[in-house]
């Protein structure tokens, strides 16, 4: 098998009997030997389970998702593979049973091929993963392992998740499609809590159809899948208040996608965000800390010395987080939503930076959530659409934000986008 084929490709052949999941699932098993060395995308796996795992899988499996291989990101409980949480205070530890995502994707037919590195608790405190494109580069982070791995062509989907701009980014430094959903709608139950009001399951997938394939079987929402009729979305260009972290690159992206879109008949226009938005970065921040400290008491309270100085520092922080300030952080963030159908209008999603950048150099950090902060505070459903690159030859993704609640809109524009992009 040259290549892995995508999500939908596979489903199809594995369904018509064209490709068996033990035949898939070898050709992952394949790529990674291969690249694994280079990337170091992958945190538990076991090659000889996961064959046997899919020929149980062609003997009696069904369901939507029958036969295709995914990644789960390693703060997502799996009871049959260890699950460390990014921290050598987990080492080895076997969750009693799956998450409900887990769960919900072998229900439906899909093979768990292994666990993907994450950041420490899926904070900043880097893992080993490399970017598949430069391996002196981070990937990204936190979801670090499901986006190199998605990108590499190792596994055809994966599960991330997203406190900050853990789906977003990291899909954006690897060339992949990353999509968080809107706030809760894919469930959480036995995934590692960081901020109980932010923390999101998102998805990775080579195609924004792929993405939105997987999520609508997660979801029971066969309205998200990608139709045949085109859609033109109304897309409102927004630099955002924090425009000026943006680099060259992601200026560029910016403005080549929305060349791209014009010269598909898509209908681009400049929109300011509110000005009372303007907090809403900082309010992210502080109800992230004062969530997380809260979050880690445990790991604070046996074992603060085997945390890395990054976690500590947040941590710290959060621990200085008066009541009244989270309050009032939360209050910015209801404001947020309940004025965000105004601020895009009559638009049907906004085109924003999905990062600063290419992915930094060095592997001591895993690069700025500057441009993702506000949209996941305000329960928004974001897509990293990939097909740009930076004056280094690494991938630039541009993200698409939709409403709450909206995904279904959010999605098919992000479809749009990438064929726009596709196309030249």
């Amino acid at each position: 098998m040259s290549r892995i084929p995508t999500a939908l490709e596979a489903a199809k052949r594995i369904a018509d009997g064209s490709l068996t999941c033990e035949a898939l699932t070898r050709a992952c098993l394949d790529r990674i030997a291969d690249r694994e060395p280079e990337v170091q995308a992958w945190q538990h796996l076991d090659p000889d389970a996961a064959l046997a795992a899919a020929r149980r899988i062609d003997r009696s499996g069904r369901g939507p998702l029958k036969g295709l291989p995914v990644g789960v990101k390693d703060i997502i409980d799996t009871a049959d593979m260890p699950t460390g949480y990014g921290s050598p205070l987990y080492d080895g530890f076997r969750p009693p049973r799956d998450a409900a995502c887990v769960a919900l994707a072998r229900q439906a037919g899909a093979l768990v091929l292994g666990k993907t590195v994450s950041t420490e608790f899926a904070y900043f405190q880097p893992g080993k993963t490399r970017n598949p494109h430069d391996a002196g580069r981070t990937p990204g982070g936190s979801s670090s392992g499901s986006a190199a791995a998605v990108a590499d062509g190792m596994v055809p989907l994966a599960f991330g998740t997203q406190t900050a701009g853990s789906v977003i980014r990291p899909a954006s430094y690897c060339g992949c499609v990353g999509y968080k959903p809107t706030f809760g709608l894919i469930d959480r139950t036995g995934v590692r809590p960081f901020a109980d009001s932010l923390d999101t399951v998102g998805v990775f997938a080579a195609t924004v159809e792929d993405a939105a394939f997987f999520a609508s079987v997660l979801t029971g929402r066969p309205t998200l899948r990608i139709g045949d009729e085109p859609f033109r979305p109304r897309i409102g260009l927004c630099r955002t208040h924090e425009w000026e972290a943006a680099g060259r690159a992601a200026r560029d992206a910016l403005d080549e996608a929305a060349r791209r879109l014009r010269a598909a008949g898509i209908e681009v226009r400049e929109v300011a965000l509110p000005e009372r938005w303007r907090g809403l970065f900082e309010a992210q921040k502080t109800v992230m800390a004062y969530e997380g400290v809260r979050a880690c008491a445990p790991e604070m309270l046996t074992a603060p010395d085997r945390l890395s100085a990054k976690l500590r520092e947040i941590l710290e922080a959060g621990a200085a987080v008066a009541p009244e300030h989270y309050d009032a952080a939360r209050a910015v963030a209801a404001d947020g939503r309940a004025g965000f159908g105004d601020a895009l209008g009559a638009l049907d999603v906004l085109l924003a930076p999905s990062a600063p950048g290419e992915a930094p150099e060095g592997l001591g950090a895993t690069g700025d959530p500057v441009f993702n902060r506000v949209w996941t505070l305000l329960g928004a459903s974001c897509v990293t659409v990939p097909g740009l690159y930076g004056p280094a030859g690494l991938p630039v993704g541009v993200q698409v934000v939709g409403r709450p609640g909206d995904d279904r809109r959010t999605l098919a524009a992000a479809a749009a986008v990438a064929r726009a992009l596709s196309a030249g």
